[in-house]
């Protein structure tokens, strides 16, 4: 067909219904791409879940082998945070979100991020978990302070995560009482490597176990952060949960 008549024909197309004031088709592509980024955004949260009790599992056991597996499954949750990014932005440079549209998009951007970081932490778990483990025992005391943290800090993502998908204001405003929680137990770590004495090999392996446990202490940030998110997505209005001055 000559080229002036295929352009002919493009004129006399029947136009697609409008819904809100655009093309149908385009709409519903529209969700459906968002609908996709969200169920991307929720497998990497069960990676994050799945990285997070590796670590966990790694530490109380000393076991160096499940150690390198977490260090080594970061790149998949890498590859979902890549997809991720690229679909976000390929949706903001062929579409306008609007509205709560726009909300969920920018949420999106920054929950990816926060679930990204949790991963990178799970990381530095492992990390320290094959560095402590050349020094020094973990301590009963310790261990039990970071499985609490651990299984707190898995509750909270879920709980994070599931107020995300439901548009739940209240569960994502229960997520700073659950954080405290971590604190605690954080301020009795401290407080235990603080007493350990002043033997040179107790203090380095010491100072590795307080490195884990402000990174169970962030990851519980990350989740606040993400609930933050969720309520900024049902309100419209941004806030902090909690007052950084305190």
């Amino acid at each position: 067909m000559p080229r002036n008549s295929r352009r002919s024909g493009a004129l006399f197309r029947r136009p697609l219904p409008y819904v809100d004031g655009e093309p149908e088709g385009v709409r519903v592509s529209f969700q459906e791409e968002l609908d996709e980024l969200q169920a991307t955004l929720h497998e990497e949260s069960d990676l994050v879940l799945r990285s997070l009790r590796g670590a966990v599992n790694a530490l109380v056991a000393q076991d160096q082998e499940l150690a390198d597996e977490v260090i080594a499954f970061d790149d998949e949750v890498d590859d979902r945070y890549f997809a991720i990014e690229e679909g976000i932005q390929s949706l903001l440079a062929r579409q306008t979100p609007v509205a709560i549209d726009l909300r969920l998009v920018l949420a999106m951007l920054h929950i990816n991020l926060h679930l990204e970081r949790m991963a990178d932490y799970c990381v530095t778990i492992a990390k320290l978990t094959k560095l402590a483990g050349r020094v020094e025992e973990p301590h009963p005391t310790l261990i039990d302070a970071f499985e609490e943290m651990g299984a707190r800090a898995e509750e909270m993502i879920r709980v994070a995560m599931t107020s995300l998908q439901e548009r739940d204001l209240t569960a994502a405003e229960s997520l700073p009482e659950m954080d405290e929680l971590i604190d605690r137990a954080n301020r009795r770590a401290v407080q235990h490597v603080l007493s350990l004495g002043s033997d040179l090999r107790m203090q380095e392996w010491g100072l590795r176990m307080l490195l884990v446990s402000r990174c169970f202490e962030r990851i519980g940030d990350h989740a606040v952060d993400i609930g933050e998110q969720t309520a900024h997505l049902v309100t419209g209005e941004f806030r902090e949960f909690t007052d950084a001055s305190h």
